[in-house]
């Protein structure tokens, strides 16, 4: 058995999982990143692996997180400060082997997240993809062969500075800037509603809200056609907090995508919603593991 460990901004969540995938436990517990920095996550994960060998036979430790990460030395080679202060340079695979002697495989969230879809969820059965997290920000993540894509820096997949018509594709697409657009329109305070208000004003007919979710799904489009005219994978995968509103955007996007594609590029790129939800991170962290260590899938 592997302990699955999913450190985000906002909270740790972690489970015992078999090498098939099924998870014994599940939990979680405020990240609360600001406040201790990477020192306080530290101890929280080591509690948390500390908690687990005492109840289960584990043999692992499985670690998807957020910045940027060196997956073979297992080290956070850069974190945003202002995201999690004094995280870059916190060197995972040391840690757990200096105090539990355990095995440790270590990845970035987003890349986790895909290879979780690839696994078990909306990617399944095939053997590249692209997966996209539209939320707070943008990241993204290249899959070919069944592994992820890393590129010289350990940055490849780094969608958010993509140049799109207007900016960066995190400025044109974020949920931070469409809830920032349609406060803006309107007439709004700063942060007087979220995503899902966006979206609730536009089931209602609001034309700001109208307006703005077709500029976010106009810029998507132009970003999911670069990556696909660049890698051509057989799937875009689409999560984070705004793809949750597959109903209202999937109709457009497609659309959109159709007229930008060449017909037979357009009807073999599979555009899924992800899949496996709150469990994307720990599944993807334990495929890594896996392949890491030579065990089978």
């Amino acid at each position: 058995m592997v302990i699955c460990i999913d450190i985000g901004g906002t909270a740790i969540k972690y489970g015992v999982a078999t090498a098939e995938g099924k998870f014994l436990t599940h939990g979680s517990v405020p990240t609360e990143a600001k406040e201790h920095g990477g020192a306080g996550i530290v101890r929280k994960v080591t509690a948390i692996v500390r908690e687990a060998l005492a109840a289960h036979a584990v043999k692992g430790v499985a670690i998807s997180t957020a910045g940027m990460v060196d997956p073979q030395e297992g080290c956070i080679v850069y974190s945003l400060e202002d995201a999690i202060p004094s995280y870059t340079g916190t060197n995972w695979k040391a840690l757990m082997h200096d105090t539990f002697g355990l095995l440790t495989s270590v990845e970035n969230d987003v890349n986790c997240a895909a290879l979780g879809e690839m696994w078990k969820g909306a990617g399944r059965g095939c053997s590249s993809l692209f997966a996209m997290t539209i939320g707070t920000s943008i990241g993204g993540a290249l899959i070919l062969d069944g592994h992820i894509v890393h590129g010289a820096s350990m940055s490849a997949g780094e969608i958010a500075y993509m140049r799109v018509p207007g900016g960066r594709l995190h400025d044109r697409c974020s949920a931070t800037h469409l809830v920032s657009s349609v406060c803006r329109t309107k007439g709004l305070p700063s942060g007087s509603i979220d995503g899902r208000a966006v979206f609730d004003l536009l089931a209602k007919g609001d034309p700001a809200a109208a307006e703005e979710v077709t500029a976010l799904v106009t810029a998507l489009a132009d970003a999911i056609t670069n990556v696909v005219a660049v890698v051509n994978p057989e799937c875009i995968v689409l999560g984070g907090g705004i793809m949750a509103q597959e109903s209202a955007l999937r109709p457009p996007l497609e659309a959109a995508l159709r007229d930008r594609l060449p017909p037979r590029v357009y009807e073999v790129t599979k555009i899924a919603f992800a899949a496996t939800g709150n469990d994307a991170g720990m599944l993807g962290a334990l495929v890594h593991f896996l392949q890491e260590h030579g065990w089978d899938i």
